[in-house]
């Protein structure tokens, strides 16, 4: 190669060697100055080269690579398909970039073009530069399977200008006995076991019993360009959707790799690379290959003024993809937003949302076996944003730590790994959810209604739909209420609050409604939406366009939701006409009536193990203006840290309560 391609001249220069490294790996170390040699004299240093490479060339006759290089790259020529000069140029780009002693002769080639590195490969190994050219297009079977392809850009040394399909690629292929998954190690894997049954995908049930036929009858039938695009929040469970699907067809399954050996993220155009790889050597398995993370092409544009993604530079290569791919890919994403142009381009196209609370108590109490008890599944299971990746992981932790801690510890330890990752991901924790629990001695007998809530409730039961939206005062039962309904519905309930709507963006926070009645849809769930003034504001009244839609979105929802649909508000006054009109009932829940009161004072007398009150707390009680019940809960979350030892106290306590609320020097009356 120095000889022939002039890589001589920048290594021989007129008073040493470019490289000492390779005049010792040629014999001539006799010219080194410093290692006791002869005077350097560049003329005879190019004459004995010279014979060298004629010597050379007369044993080189039969040379071949070693042999562990030879027969993996005949292994991906019947895979992939690649002639006799793909396999001659694959080989000499491992070598060159296996052996640094080759790198360093053709680093004295100097900076190379592309179509000059075609020119010395051909010399090389003596091929048609036609033939050379042809092997490296950018359309060629190398480049199409992403084994190697040639830089194009700018000049550089030849070994950066061949880019094998991965960093350690070159190493691989020398190794001895090797399978194509270990060649592609670090880039594509074999999927691990589905931990999950197709029972705990029921909420997309529809849309599983679309994808599994067509799956399975694409996989018998080696049907090509089939691609499912599964998007969905972190942790919901779409890799293992994914393992499950694979399970349920018999079929291996392949991940492309979102990092290497080492950990570190692996670039959106080496995944892509990996994906040609993946597609041109398991076409002839049954198989699927999953593509995770498939925003990091999709939508991995770093520029704030709207640069385009990996796949949009590759816009004409992606859409060839998904309409000739031999292997189905299953596309899963933390984002549903991808351009129109890639998305018409899928087969299907879903969102994989947190499971319903069936799904996620069915799904806790699979995954904490032995850890939690009923109450602590059941309070687990209550969170709607609770995803199944999270009690998974939290499980793991805490049977590692196997028995260093007690069974209550382990509960414990484990609510306190769940409770951490919800509130680092901006959800309220388990003590939220464990707060809005009904008390014991909950009944609603003890709620001042405009209506009878007992009749409401098997009027309910019978229909299973209804539109409700209760009123009045802070405190005076309106979410406790929602919460007993669903316990006698026997339904999950699913409650939503203005906080959890709401959004920074323009359109989000319809979207975040529209969200929480297909959640409850899927569920079954009564769906209670607190706060809902926010969103049912008088449209004469609105400023911005905003809060217009919001309005419009609820609308909308409340008219097609068929379940169990309760909103409560503080502020009666200025909500929506139409949304008004839409609701079956418009029940007001007031300040307690004497004799409710007192009944309330009987029973948690009772529970905080009290004497039971004597007449003239009665008489007290019935002075307090503004009484609700939820005084009572407040005054019993202070008895943990403050004790109450009689009645009299308890009713000082409500006292304190009422006084802090405006118009509490009325009393309480009698009716």
């Amino acid at each position: 190669m120095l000889q022939d391609l002039g890589g001589y001249k920048q290594w021989i220069r007129p008073h040493d060697f470019g490289n000492d490294k390779l005049a010792r790996a040629l014999g001539l170390e006799h010219w080194l100055e410093d290692e006791g040699g002869r005077i350097f004299d560049a003329k005879a240093v190019r004459q004995e080269l010279r014979q060298m490479h004629a010597q050379a060339q007369r044993r080189a006759r039969g040379t071949q690579v070693a042999p562990a290089l030879r027969r993996n790259v005949a292994q991906l020529a019947a895979l992939a398909h690649l002639s006799e000069a793909d396999c001659r140029i694959l080989e000499f780009a491992c070598c060159v970039h296996a052996d640094s002693l080759l790198e360093d002769a053709t680093d004295m080639f100097g900076d190379l073009t592309a179509a000059q590195v075609a020119a010395c490969l051909a010399s090389i190994l003596d091929l048609p530069a036609d033939t050379v050219r042809a092997a490296l297009a950018p359309q060629s079977v190398l480049a199409r399977t992403g084994l190697l392809t040639l830089d194009r850009s700018g000049r550089g040394w030849l070994r950066s200008r061949l880019d094998l399909l991965s960093g350690n690629f070159a190493e691989l292929m020398q190794t001895e006995a090797a399978d194509v998954l270990h060649l592609l190690r670090g880039k594509v894997s074999v999927a691990g076991p589905a931990r999950l049954a197709l029972d705990d995908y029921g909420h997309i049930q529809p849309q599983l019993d679309i994808a599994l036929p067509y799956l399975r009858q694409t996989l018998d039938a080696r049907g090509r360009g089939v691609n499912l695009f599964i998007h969905g929040t972190p942790g919901t469970g779409k890799t293992e959707l994914a393992r499950t699907l694979a399970r349920q067809l018999d079929c291996e399954l392949f991940e492309v790799a979102s990092e290497d050996d080492d950990g570190d993220p692996t670039s959106a155009e080496r995944r892509l690379r990996a994906f040609r790889a993946a597609q041109s050597f398991f076409a002839s398995r049954r198989a699927l290959l999953v593509f995770d993370e498939a925003e990091d092409v999709f939508n991995d544009s770093s520029s704030p003024f709207g640069g385009k993604s990996t796949a949009q530079l590759h816009k004409a290569w992606i859409n060839r993809m998904l309409e000739d791919n031999p292997v189905p890919v299953l596309w899963l994403s933390n984002s549903g937003a991808l351009d129109a142009a890639f998305i018409r381009r899928f087969d299907m196209v879903f969102e994989l949302p947190v499971p319903p609370q069936r799904q996620r108590q069915r799904i806790v109490r699979q995954q904490c076996a032995g850890l939690l008890d009923d109450v602590a599944v059941e309070r687990m299971s209550a969170i709607e944003a609770l995803a199944p990746a999270v009690v998974a992981r939290a499980a793991q932790v805490v049977r590692r730590i196997g028995d260093a801690q007690p069974a209550q510890q382990a509960s414990q330890a484990l609510e306190r790994l769940v409770d951490n990752t919800l509130q680092a991901q901006g959800h309220r924790g388990l003590a939220q959810h464990g707060a809005a629990r009904l008390p014991e001695i909950y009944d609603p007998a003890f709620l001042h209604a405009d209506a009878d809530l007992a009749a409401i409730a098997r009027g309910i039961a019978a229909q299973r739909s209804a539109r409700l939206c209760l009123y009045g005062p802070p405190g005076t039962g309106k979410t406790a209420y929602g919460r007993w309904l669903a316990q006698e519905l026997d339904a999950p309930l699913l409650v939503r609050r203005a906080s959890d709507l709401q959004s920074k963006w323009v359109g989000e926070c319809e979207k975040n409604i529209a969200r929480a009645f297909e959640e409850a849809r899927h569920g079954g769930a009564v769906l209670l939406i607190d706060e809902v003034d926010g969103f049912l504001q008088d449209r004469c009244g609105a400023q911005r366009s905003w809060e217009v839609s919001q309005v419009n979105e609820m609308l909308t929802q409340m008219e097609a939701f068929e379940g169990v649909f309760i909103a409560s508000t503080n502020l009666m006054q200025g909500l929506d006409q139409a949304a008004l009109r839409r609701f079956d009932l418009k029940v007001k829940l007031d300040w307690l009536r004497p004799a409710q009161a007192w009944e309330l004072l009987v029973r948690h007398c009772r529970q905080l193990g009290l004497a039971a009150p004597e007449a003239d707390e009665q008489a007290r009680l019935a002075r307090l203006a503004q009484l609700a019940p939820g005084d009572f809960a407040a005054v019993v979350r202070q008895s943990r840290f403050k004790p109450l030892p009689d009645a009299a106290t308890l009713v000082t306590a409500l006292a304190a309560e009422c006084a802090l609320k405006e118009g509490s020097h009325a009393s309480i009356g009698f009716v």
